[in-house]
Formats: C-alpha cells, structure tokens, sequence
C-alpha cells in the first residue's frame, strides 16, 4: 500500500518542495502513487519553480552585475531580462529532454518504460538545483548554488523507486543518466549564448538591434560600454567587407575651411589623400603675431578605432602651475584639450561620427580661440559626409 501524506501537507508546491528536499526516501514512495499528467507536473510544479533562478539571475544583474578581481559588468534591462527568457526556456528543455532519457534508459535497465513516471523524476528531482538558484541573487551567496547538486541524490533516491529498476542496477541507471544530463547541459550552455543575442535583446533593445549592450567596469580604465564597442567593431568589419571605407576627397574637405575666422586671416592651405587610407585638409591662419593650424582628417574606416575610444570612455587630466593636458568623452565623441597660459599656445580637438577629427593647435589669445575655430567647421557637415 502506498504511503498517505498527512492531511495537513498536501498539495502546496512549497510543501512538495520541502518535502522531496528534506525527507526524499519518504516523499518518494508518495511521488510513485500519485496520479498525475506531465501537463500537470509541469503546470503545478516545473514551470514555477523554473523560474526561481532565471529571476534570481535577473535580478541579480540589473541590480548587482557580474564581476570579480575588478572586472564588473551590468547588463541593460534588455539583455538581462532576454537572457532570463532564455535561461528559463533552456531549463524547461533540459527537463524534457532529461525525462525523455530516463524513460528510454528504463528497460535497459530491467525497469518500466513510463513516460510519466519518467517526467515525474526528472521534474522533482530538479528541485534541489532550482532552490539552489535562489542564492544566484546575492553575489557573495552564489557559491551556494553548489548545493543543486543535491538533485543528483535525488535522482538515486527516486530514479530506481518510479522507473520499476531493480534496486542493484540503480548505480548504474543513475549514473547513465547523469552522464546524459551533462552532456544536455554542455549543450544548453553552447545554445545559450547565440539565443541570448537572438531572443533577448532584440524585443527590448529596439531599433532590431541585436548587439550586446551594457556597461563593463575595467581597473584602471572605468567603464566600458559594451554596445558602443560592437557598433565600433562592426563598423570596421562593414567597411571592409563592401569596400565603402574611401575617404571623402581632399578637396572637399579643403573647402570647409574658411578664409577667415574673426581676426584670424588664412595665410596658407593644403589638402592630401590616400584613397581607402584617409584624407586631410589644413590651414594657417595669421593674427597680430599669432598663429594657429586649422586640420580637418577623415580616418576612413580606421575611424572605427575612435568609436572603440569613446566606448571605453576614455578620460585623463594632466595639471601644473601654468599648463594642463585633458583627454575626455562627451556625447560619444573624444575631445581632447591642452593649453599652456605662459605661452599662450595649445591644441583644441574632437573626433566627429566616429570618423572625422577636426583639431586647432598652435598660439592664441585663449583657448577659446581655439575651440571657436574647431567649432566653424560644423560637425553637422561633418557627420553628413560620413553617411
């Protein structure tokens, strides 16, 4: 005769739960003699606990991030909650393809094929690794996900009991059957990831983008941000692969430099070329004994290699009693800054479109003249020609 559950623990999943977890070779035998439906294993019990360490995982992420030794990076909403789904559905079909095993391995080993029997093994045995994820959600806890390994005594405990196996082959049932969840696991773990950038972060991310976004944080450097480095490399990988990475004429750039800025007369212009390899335009310009150098550069394709810059939001300050050096990322674009107040000399430049740089160095009243001057070129013009 099977064993009844008291009355008072019945058909709660936090009383299953607690159960199969704590008294296994008890539950067990409750398990075997239930009627049940592999809808109804899944329904009332596999598809909520399931999602115990994809929301941990998610939660973990938008709040905490990932990291160690320095490293730390935050996924975007986007990813974290596309990489949830994903981890989610991967559980469910692990369980699935699990159970189907079982029941296959069954007569193998002098036990009874059942599909539901199986399911129900698969299903609760997975309770101890679905509990274990909770701890996922605290970065110094994780390690206590290790305690998911209970489900492998689980799976001894009930695997023989349900599947009918004489009780001297259940080593071997139970190991078999470990060795194919490891190798369905290795294979979760290789469709993951692609899934992930697929199934997660398009829905979210918008624009049908499906490039990796969020923040890595580096010593040393500060933060990264992730999409910014994709786009940039895939900017490059674009360019080669058409052919479109041609720089704009010599010429066209040599006509954006004006004849005059306020005071400043040009005194002298010039403009070179090498084809895929970039292009440059440049300027004197001459006023009350000063003077300055005007360039505008189109990198062309290398250009790429700025948008990787402004990706790692590249940023120092160098400052002494008369002079002060500072590289900087403002609205995705490196700005870099030098002046020497004793010798009224300095340089004043900043990358447009990931592409162009348009930089102003040599004497001037202030640095203002300087930035005055980079700023007539227009980075609206600038930005059209990268398109």
């Amino acid at each position: 005769m099977t064993p009844e559950r008291p009355t008072s623990v019945t058909s709660t999943i936090i009383d299953r739960a607690k159960a199969i977890i704590l008294r296994p070779k008890a539950e067990w035998p409750l398990i075997d003699g239930e009627p049940a439906t592999i809808s109804g294993l899944f329904m009332g019990y596999a598809l909520i606990l399931a999602a115990l360490p994809a929301l941990a995982g998610l939660i973990r992420g938008l709040v905490f991030g990932y990291g160690a030794m320095g490293f730390y990076f935050r996924p975007s909403i986007g990813g974290a909650i596309g990489t949830a789904i994903v981890q989610y559905v991967l559980s469910i079909v692990s369980v699935i393809v699990i159970a189907l095993i079982i029941d296959w391995l069954a007569p193998r080993f002098d036990g009874t094929s059942n599909r539901t029997q199986a399911f129900k093994v698969a299903i609760y045995s997975s309770t101890a690794s679905w509990l274990a994820g909770i701890f996922a959600i605290i970065p110094g806890l994780s390690v206590l996900s290790l305690l998911g390994l209970y489900s492998l005594y689980l799976l001894y405990t009930g695997l023989p009991l349900l599947m009918k196996s004489p009780a001297e082959k259940a080593a071997a049932y139970t190991a078999v059957t470990v060795m194919v969840a490891i190798v369905v696991s290795l294979i979760v773990f290789a469709v993951a990831g692609p899934l992930t950038r697929l199934f997660g972060v398009s829905p979210y991310a918008g624009i049908g983008s499906s490039a990796p976004q969020g923040e890595m944080t580096v010593p040393g450097v500060g933060k990264v941000d992730i999409g910014k480095m994709e786009a940039a490399s895939r900017q490059m990988a674009e360019a080669a692969r058409t052919g479109a990475s041609n720089a704009v004429a010599p010429s066209v750039l040599q006509a954006m430099l004006p004849a005059a800025i306020g005071a400043y007369q040009r005194t002298e212009v010039q403009s070179a070329g090498l084809g895929a390899g970039g292009s440059n335009a440049s300027a004197r310009y001459e006023s009350g004994g000063r003077s300055f150098r005007l360039e505008i550069t189109d990198m062309a394709a290398i250009g790429a290699l700025s948008g990787m810059g402004a990706a790692l939001n590249v940023e120092s300050n160098k400052q002494t009693a008369t002079s002060y050096e500072r590289t900087s990322t403002q609205e995705g674009q490196i700005v870099t800054e030098q002046w020497d107040k004793a010798a009224n000399d300095g340089k004043y430049g900043t990358t447009i479109a990931n592409r162009f740089m348009i930089e102003a160095s040599g004497q001037a009243a202030s640095i203002d003249e300087l930035k005055a001057a980079v700023a007539t070129i227009g980075p609206e013009k600038l930005a059209a020609l990268a398109k």
